[in-house]
């Protein structure tokens, strides 16, 4: 595999970012107010003096809190996937051999925006690139391949990319139950035990570490 970044993200400065409760600064902004949460955001990651801001996977995060489409008969706060919270405009690069398996913009306050599922064409794996702009989608192809390395996307903007400051998020299945362009990126706890089998620890496939190992 190869990184879906233009560098080797393991050779990489990375600025590990919580989410979750436990981060006393969530308790008094709001992260709804996207330009205030972009700009705390990068402001975290020039602190560090890294090349991008990273974390997530299997994070009980608060700042899912407040938007509505987690908490719509249940809370959910699991986040499934990886984030890396870098300038919008960023390429993103196939990290294998893939064919284009489904996207579409997933719009509203909070969603994935513009999104595109890849599916390996070796094992049964599929690749979820979510907060994209919207030229990624164009020209693309249900079916169509993608060499290892061939850059075909690129992170998006507020507030096309679901209204978040400007990251990737990045998740990786063996199965999408049928689903087309989208898959739940977050879940709740009690969901845990059925998601985690489905949805695979991404670390591993950016080439890191998990963060207590780092």
């Amino acid at each position: 595999m190869t990184s879906i970044l233009s560098f080797p993200i393991d050779k990489a400065k990375l600025a590990w970012l919580d989410f979750s409760a436990k981060n006393q600064d969530l308790h008094s902004m709001n992260p709804d107010d996207t330009k205030a949460f972009s700009s705390y955001v990068f402001g975290l990651i020039d602190e560090q003096n890294a090349q991008l801001g990273i974390g997530g996977w299997l994070e009980d995060r608060r700042i899912y809190n407040t938007r509505e489409q987690f908490n719509l008969g249940k809370s959910r706060s699991i986040h499934l996937g990886v984030d890396i919270w870098m300038s919008a405009g960023t390429p993103l690069f196939c990290p294998e051999d893939c064919e284009i398996h489904s996207f579409t913009n997933n719009e509203g306050f909070g969603n994935y925006g513009p999104t595109i599922i890849l599916k390996s064409l070796g094992e049964e794996l599929y690749y979820l690139f979510g907060h994209l702009s919207l030229e990624s989608l164009e020209g693309k192809l249900k079916g169509q391949t993608l060499k290892e390395g061939e850059p075909f996307a690129e992170i998006g903007n507020y507030p096309i990319n679901g209204d978040w400051p400007p990251h990737l998020h990045f998740q990786v299945m063996n199965n999408l139950f049928g689903k087309e362009g989208d898959f739940p990126g977050v879940c709740a706890r009690n969901e845990l035990k059925v998601f985690e089998k489905v949805c695979l620890c991404p670390y591993p496939f950016l080439g890191i570490s998990a963060p207590q190992d780092v």
